[in-house]
């Protein structure tokens, strides 16, 4: 409870200095949800899948800071958010290696129509930085969705870790539109929610984790908790 009370707070706290201009408040308060996700996701079972979505988090928090700090750290920021689409990537190989291809072709298509949605808008220097990170992402919302295609995980976990990654790329996709091709109303409020709750469901994997999982021939069988 403690975790969901200070993940709120950060949300109303950010939510209200981007209403009244209040850049620093905003700043303070963005990580704090994340921080809260890291102490509930203390609660999951110790393991790899727990470890890399961790790392994922902090990664993550570290992108929050870095585009939230000056939209010049841009690419930094960028480039902390990759690494943290990788470190879920890992997790999600850790539990099922399935082909799965209709998980490819669902996250190529997601991922080829951001990338091709910014790169029309003109993206200069930025395009191949831009085109690696489309394929990251893609790679990782490949392997949410192809996790949930495995019967020996638990229906929830799978599910939530599909929805959350399906939302962090969405998330992903509003920022660019945002910067790159248009920018809209209530961007922030669009942007932030649907990374929020992108997270909260990949995190949320870890903690419904209840079935045995197995490594489809890639390794031993690792133990839901």
């Amino acid at each position: 409870m403690r975790w969901l009370a200070l993940a709120l707070l950060g949300t109303l706290a950010f939510v209200y200095g981007v209403l009244t201009d209040w850049p620093l408040l905003s700043l303070l308060a963005k990580p704090l949800p994340v921080l809260a996700l890291l102490g509930w996701l203390r609660g999951a079972e110790a393991g790899p899948y727990r470890r890399w979505i961790a790392i994922g988090l902090l990664f993550s928090l570290a992108g929050d800071m870095l585009l939230q700090w000056s939209p010049e750290l841009f690419v930094f920021g960028l480039g902390a958010f990759l690494l943290g689409h990788l470190a879920y990537l890992m997790a999600y190989l850790s539990d099922s290696r399935r082909f799965a291809p209709l998980a490819l072709l669902l996250a190529l298509i997601a991922g080829g129509s951001m990338f091709a949605t910014l790169a029309s808008a003109g993206l200069g220097g930025l395009l191949i930085p831009v085109a690696l990170y489309a394929l990251a992402i893609s790679a990782m919302l490949w392997r949410a969705l192809a996790r949930a295609s495995s019967a020996s995980i638990s229906r929830q976990s799978a599910y939530l870790a599909a929805i959350g990654a399906a939302l962090f790329v969405l998330s992903d996709s509003l920022i660019g539109i945002n910067r790159f091709v248009s920018p809209f109303a209530g961007a922030h409020y669009a942007i932030i929610l649907t990374y929020w709750l992108g997270q909260w469901g990949i995190t949320a994997s870890a903690l419904y984790r209840r079935a045995t999982v197995e490594k489809d021939g890639y390794g031993s069988a690792a133990t839901a908790g």
